[in-house]
């Protein structure tokens, strides 16, 4: 038998016109699914009995359980979920004035092995497949509902790397976004990378079309190797012919970099006129991110005054710069510092 929520819309279609259902019947499941959040067949009650017993008899419904909800002073929320093979990956729900997001991830840890980051502690364990990317957002949504509260948007910059899990990630983002699905508006799902630029390529070729935001981190390949070994498979010209193929000039939407900025390391003027000439190649924007410590990391964060005036040179050279202020520090759920196997 098969979870589901593992299967896309197209082939759940085929399959349920060999069961010999209604044609519309693919429809009605996938909206008991996405946007009933049913964890049963019986719950699908517009559907007949003959056909219910043929879904339970082909397919199961599996849910994620939240083990355990941390919330921080600023209102972020981290869940821990468990899988069923006893493994955990986390979600963070991050409240602003006008929206609501979740950060999910795509891997149980990370081959990636960037030094600022507290996945990377872990190594890597599996990818999530296609329903336990889901239904950290099902579940998630689920959980607000008491509060009266919707995700708005939906970030892939969890645990893992999104790229390295791409058949996986691209089939839950096509039922995110698709109406019958969860309905999410390809405008508000971002997909952080970083920087595996086959991957953008193929992001490109499948037309996938969400938000694409890259970790830089670096301006010089020597540099950006020193902080993560992807570097050396991928320097920041093959990165930046990529996404410039995904979000070419002309296009609707900029490429976003974040830009862990890291005491000494990467925030000098040196380093912040460097990033102009990288930001001006394409369309883009950057998000510079103070670094988040954790316990173990050689790097610090670097001073405020550093951050606003690597921020001001940007701004000064027109580029298009945000100081992302980290949220859920205290609760270990800001950027770089999930590790649900670590706790």
């Amino acid at each position: 038998m098969e979870n589901i929520k593992d299967i896309s819309l197209e082939r759940l279609r085929e399959i349920l016109s060999a069961l010999g259902l209604k044609p519309y019947a693919y429809k009605q499941v996938y909206h008991w699914l996405y946007n009933k959040c049913a964890s049963s067949f019986e719950e699908m009650t517009n559907l007949s009995k003959e056909a219910r017993r043929l879904l339970s008899e082909r397919f199961y419904i599996q849910r994620l359980e939240i083990k355990d909800v941390t919330e921080d002073t600023d209102g972020v929320k981290k869940l821990l979920f468990g899988l069923s093979d006893g493994m955990q990956v986390e979600s963070v729900i991050i409240p602003s004035e006008n929206r609501l997001t979740l950060c999910i991830s795509s891997q149980v840890g990370c081959k990636m092995g960037c030094r600022f980051c507290r996945t990377a502690r872990m190594g890597f364990k599996r990818n999530l497949n296609v329903s336990e990317i889901l239904d950290q957002v099902i579940e998630a949504k689920r959980f607000l509902t008491a509060s009266g509260l919707e995700i708005t948007n939906l970030v892939f910059m969890g645990m893992g790397e999104p790229l390295d899990n791409y058949d996986n990630v691209k089939a839950a983002i096509n039922i995110l976004k698709d109406e019958g699905g969860l309905g999410i508006a390809k405008r508000r799902i971002t997909l952080s990378t970083s920087g595996l630029a086959d991957g953008i390529l193929k992001m490109a070729e499948d037309k996938l079309g969400v938000k694409l935001a890259v970790s830089l981190n670096a301006t010089t390949d020597e540099q950006r190797r020193y902080i993560m070994p992807i570097a050396n498979a991928y320097t920041i010209d093959d990165i930046l012919r990529a996404c410039l193929k995904y979000t070419p000039f002309g296009g609707r939407w900029k490429t976003t970099f974040e830009y862990v900025m890291i005491d000494g390391f990467n925030d000098s003027k040196e380093d912040a006129t460097r990033l102009v000439s990288i930001m001006r190649r394409l369309p883009s924007k950057v998000n510079l991110i103070p670094f988040n410590p954790f316990d173990g990391c050689e790097f610090k964060k670097p001073p405020d005054e550093r951050v606003l005036a690597f921020y001001e040179f940007l701004t000064e050279k027109g580029i298009q710069v945000n100081i992302r202020i980290s949220r859920g520090v205290n609760i270990m759920a800001a950027c770089g510092q999930l590790a649900a196997s670590l706790d």
